[in-house]
């Protein structure tokens, strides 16, 4: 486990996400737990990190997601030095997208 998160609510919210069984779901609990600009600035961060496993450049980057050379940066070194996290989700996303698990409507 990660020092940073050994927080009895953060363990929760982890364990919140991991129980949640559907796209719909987990929808609606992110509109209730974060701002709009909080849901798109993950799902902008995970972008960058999807460009960044295919090895796009920062300009590129740039260009299709509208994130800002910091933030690009802050994925990168998460992708480079951080634990794994973005890979792993990735791979699983990959995964499920490569055997028609995942789709439009999930």
């Amino acid at each position: 486990m990660i020092k940073k998160f050994n927080d009895k609510n953060i363990l929760n919210l982890a364990k919140a996400f991991v129980c949640i069984d559907n796209t719909d779901d987990c929808l609606d609990f992110l509109a209730d737990l974060c701002t709009v600009s909080e849901v798109k600035a993950m799902a902008q961060r995970l972008e960058v990190a999807a460009m960044l496993n295919d090895r796009r450049v920062y300009s590129d980057i740039v260009a299709k997601t509208g994130a800002s050379t910091a933030t690009i940066s802050r994925v990168n070194n998460a992708l480079t030095y951080g634990e794994d996290g973005y890979k792993n989700v990735l791979e699983k996303l990959s995964a499920k997208s490569d055997s028609g698990e995942l789709t439009e409507d999930d």
